[in-house]
């Protein structure tokens, strides 16, 4: 017997040393993998850093498959569904061997697993960095079987979530009314968020989740863990829950009509899913993407600062001329503006773009517009000591263009189909699957540079969706492959316009906040939060917004009262503080300002290039949301030494007799004393806090009363450490 109970120990001692655990580390959080040679890869463990796995299995919470596959287990959630040259659609994957690789700033760990009788593989990767709490997990599959298999679900990553009281915070919207937050508790069932946009897959549902574990959500304490799937198509998150044990939560592209056909030797690559933890609620969440999009360029140039500029848009609109530019240029030199931005309208030969619904992909000046081109434009803005930027949409076309009649068979449609027009019925879109069309939209922003070489800024513009599903560039049986190959078209069409011109600063903007989305931001500098530019519902808007995207990416802009998509009459005051947290510009002919508006304005503009680093690579503590229907609002942004910040604070209600908070800090040195000093003041006397010394304990504990009178009132304080 004893003999017996020796052998049975001896085995389990065995057993345990072939077990490996993998520690994937950032600075403060731990992803705990234990993988066993001839056995699937197990997740054992996220949450904040350990470095003792005894102490994970000895309170044994998780143990779940890191990469489940369809055809073991198969009555749960998987990520990776496949069907096998002879028909079998069963893989059942098992750990071979795993690596570590140094990079500048991150450590990459792959994985390496096969299936157990087939010759397929998948590495599990992770990438974690040195100076943020992201974890980013995608997967490589490659085909070594004889002949091709079909992908039919090839998700990004997978983590498990212990039950709770966890709720789960989405964001849906449309157009001008973009990320919308909805927070809701997980029940039993199947939550999912998915998009079918196809082009622009921020509009209605974004592919971004934070899941709260310690219950409703709250801004600034609690456990929290977010996601950010890293792609610009259609997409599904999904979180299934069974039982009352785990919640197990996907994320990739959607599988919906995106059957992938991999040949033998063919590899394919799952975008990145970006996973944080936090013990700081969603704002801490939040800011660890802020940090991993500006430090590690999640975002171009993460760490440079943005230009403040004028956009013609809602200035001219289409009625675009020599004259009325060097009017607007005039306008935003003299509130002291940097940057000039020449938007729709400029371009068309035999179709004239005078209305929006022709010449899209004629990209030659409108000679009858501009006589002299758009280098005269630029030297126009260089002899005011501005930078020029322009705008275009060079994934799209419209049936009336001399590029479309060229090559019909360029756009997005069956060849045996009728093409079904989108945007002023005429608008289609190019076929970035096709090589030819990839070398069209680089050459769109070469001949552009080549023509003028001191272009600085491009409005990258994205206005319609895909109508006709097809192509006449991939072959019969791979038409499943263009929800993925026209986005994997575009970025190879980015990488080569940024490996040829790395300094040009380029905007994301479809439909406005259309393309919102890490999958393309590591290609541009910003992004157009909204073609929505009232002050009030951008409160909304940007508060969503910044849940995931860090300030300096936030095209925020002041723009015309009454406001062109609401009529809403705001106070200019109100309308700058509120551009004043993200890359501030003016969306409106300067030449509309009277006396006191525009001495505002310039004293407003010269504020905002003081604080620009602060406001542009600081901290953000969103604190009072605009959702809770108060009809106030509250943010700041502190530098990371906690030394200086700005304070935010908005009314843009009006009742008798309402509720006025108490406004509280966040994110002080509570051992540190701090003065407060309004800024960006229009008149009106001082609060009684103005000039005063308080401690960062009791600013963030008790805070301060802030004196908003009447509807569209705000504030911004400057906190000062002494």
């Amino acid at each position: 017997m004893k003999k017996l109970f020796f052998l049975t120990a001896l085995v389990a001692s065995a057993t345990q040393l072939l077990a490996k655990d993998i520690y994937v580390n950032t600075p403060s959080t731990t992803l705990l993998l234990n993988a066993e040679e001839g056995k699937p890869l197990h997740i054992s463990y996220y949450g904040s850093k350990v470095t003792d796995a005894s102490e994970v299995y000895n309170a044994y919470s998780l143990w779940e498959e890191a990469y489940p596959a369809f055809g073991a287990g198969c009555q749960e959630l998987v990520c990776l569904s496949a069907r096998h040259a002879d028909g079998n659609m069963s893989t059942e994957l098992v750990y071979i061997s795993d690596t570590e690789r140094q990079e500048q700033n991150a450590k990459v760990y792959v994985i390496t697993m096969k299936d157990k009788v087939y010759d397929f593989q998948v590495d599990v990767c992770y990438r974690t960095y040195q100076n943020c709490d992201v974890i980013e997990t995608w997967t490589e599959i490659r085909n070594n079987e004889k002949k091709p298999i079909t992908l039919l679900q090839y998700a990004s990553g997978f983590l498990p979530i212990r039950q709770g009281d966890v709720w789960v915070s989405h964001q849906h919207g449309a157009w001008g009314a973009e990320a919308q937050v909805t927070e809701e508790p997980l029940h039993a069932g199947q939550f999912l968020v998915q998009d079918y946009n196809s082009v622009k897959n921020a509009v209605v549902n974004r592919p971004n989740i934070m899941l709260s574990l310690d219950g409703k959500p709250q801004e600034n304490q609690g456990r929290v863990i977010g996601a950010v799937l890293c792609w610009s198509g259609n997409f599904k998150m999904k979180v299934d829950t069974q039982g009352k044990n785990i919640h197990r939560f996907s994320a990739g592209i959607s599988e919906d009509n995106a059957m992938y056909t991999l040949k033998k030797g063919e590899s394919f690559t799952t975008p990145q899913l970006a996973l944080t933890y936090s013990t700081e609620g969603m704002g801490g969440a939040s800011r660890s993407f802020h940090r991993w999009a500006r430090k590690n360029n999640m975002v171009a140039h993460g760490e440079k600062m943005r230009n403040i500029l004028l956009n013609s848009w809602e200035g001219i609109y289409l009625d675009v001329d020599q004259q009325k530019c060097e009017k607007l240029m005039d306008g935003v030199k003299t509130l002291g503006g940097e940057l000039f931005v020449l938007d729709d309208g400029w371009f068309g030969n035999k179709y004239r773009r005078n209305v929006d619904d022709k010449a899209l992909g004629d990209w030659v000046t409108d000679t009858l517009k501009l006589p002299q081109g758009i280098p005269a434009l630029a030297k126009a803005a260089k002899d005011r000591g501005l930078k020029f930027g322009i705008w275009i949409e060079p994934e799209m076309t419209n049936n009336p263009s001399e590029l479309y009649e060229k090559h019909p068979d360029w756009i997005v449609c069956h060849p045996t189909r009728e093409p079904i027009y989108g945007r002023g019925g005429t608008q289609l879109i190019l076929d970035l699957s096709n090589p030819k069309v990839q070398d069209f939209v680089f050459q769109v922003v070469d001949n552009l540079m080549q023509e003028t070489p001191d272009l600085y800024y491009i409005k990258w513009d994205a206005n319609c969706e895909i109508h006709n599903f097809g192509s006449s560039y991939l072959t019969q049986d791979n038409q499943s492959h263009l929800y993925v190959d026209y986005h994997k078209g575009l970025i190879n069409a980015l990488k080569r316009i940024r490996a040829k011109y790395p300094d040009l600063v380029i905007q994301c903007c479809a439909s406005g906040g259309g393309r919102v989305c890490y999958g393309l931001m590591p290609y541009f500098d910003e992004f157009w939060v909204s073609d929505n530019t009232d002050a009030q519902q951008r409160l909304f808007i940007q508060w969503g917004t910044s849940m995931f995207f860090p300030t300096n990416a936030m095209a925020q802009h002041v723009s015309a009262s009454p406001n062109h998509q609401t009529g809403r009459q705001i106070p200019l005051k109100f309308r700058f503080d509120v551009a004043f947290t993200g890359r501030l510009g003016i969306e409106m002919r300067p030449s509309d300002f009277n006396e006191r508006e525009l001495a505002f304005a310039q004293r407003a503009i010269e504020t905002y290039k003081h604080f620009r680093p602060l406001i542009q690579q600081g901290d953000l503590y969103r604190l009072i949301s605009p959702y809770e229907g108060k009809g106030f609002c509250s943010e700041m942004i502190m530098n990371e030494q906690k030394t200086e910040g700005l304070f935010f604070a908005y009314k843009f209600e009006q009742y008798m007799d309402l509720f006025r908070p108490r406004f509280q800090f966040a994110g002080l040195d509570p051992n540190a004393i701090y003065t407060l000093t309004e800024i960006n003041r229009d008149g009106g006397n001082a609060d009684h806090w103005e000039g005063h010394k308080f401690s960062g304990q009791f600013l963030m504990e008790n805070g301060v009363e802030i004196n908003l009178s009447g509807q569209w009132a705000s504030k911004v304080i400057h906190l000062k450490k002494n």
